[in-house]
C-alpha cells in the first residue's frame, strides 16, 4: 500500500537583502507576513541551537522572515552573514531544489509587475495545450536571483492530460 500524499508546508528562501526580500514579496506576489524580520544570533538559546544543528558551528548570524501564500503554504527567508550569489542561478543540473512555481490566473500582469520591481522574465509565456486549454506558464527570476515559475492554473490540472505534446 502507498503512503498517503504529504502536504507541503513551506520553502525557505536565501537572499542578500530580507528587507527589501519581505517588501517584493508583499507588495509584488501578495504575500501575508506572518513574522517580520528578526535578528537571530548563534547562541545557546532555543532557536540558536537549532540554527547550529542545522548549519553547524560557526554561522554567526542570521536574519528570519516568515511569510505565507494565499493558500497556506509558507515562505522562509533568510539573510545569512557572507550570503552570496551563485554564478549560475540557475544550476539545474546540481542536486536539490532548482525552482518553485506560484499559481496566478493573470501570468502575464504577474510576470510584468515582477520586472518592473527589479526581476526578470527569463522566457516568453508559453501555453500548455494550445488551441485546447488555457494553461500558460512563464519561468521569471525575483530581484535576488531566485528563480521560479508562474503557472495559470493548478499543477494537477496542467498535467491531468499526460505527457507533453
Amino acid at each position: 500500500m502507498l503512503p498517503a500524499p504529504k502536504s507541503f508546508s513551506h520553502i525557505g528562501l536565501s537572499v542578500p537583502d530580507l528587507d527589501a526580500a519581505v517588501k517584493f514579496y508583499a507588495e509584488v506576489m501578495g504575500f501575508y507576513t506572518i513574522m517580520e524580520p528578526t535578528d537571530v544570533p548563534e547562541d545557546d538559546s532555543d532557536i540558536g541551537r537549532m540554527c547550529t544543528d542545522v548549519f553547524g558551528p560557526g554561522w554567526k548570524h542570521l536574519r528570519i522572515a516568515h511569510m505565507s501564500t494565499a493558500d497556506r503554504v509558507g515562505i522562509e527567508i533568510f539573510e545569512f552573514d557572507g550570503n552570496y550569489a551563485p554564478e549560475e542561478n540557475l544550476d539545474h543540473r546540481r542536486h536539490g531544489v532548482f525552482h518553485f512555481c506560484i499559481q496566478d490566473p493573470d501570468v502575464e500582469g504577474l510576470a510584468k509587475k515582477i520586472v518592473e520591481a527589479g526581476g526578470k522574465q527569463r522566457m516568453p509565456v508559453r501555453e500548455y495545450y494550445p488551441d485546447e486549454k488555457p494553461y500558460r506558464m512563464v519561468y521569471v527570476e525575483d530581484p535576488f536571483g531566485i528563480v521560479f515559475e508562474i503557472y495559470s492554473h493548478g499543477y494537477e490540472l496542467t498535467y491531468s492530460a499526460g505527457a507533453y505534446s
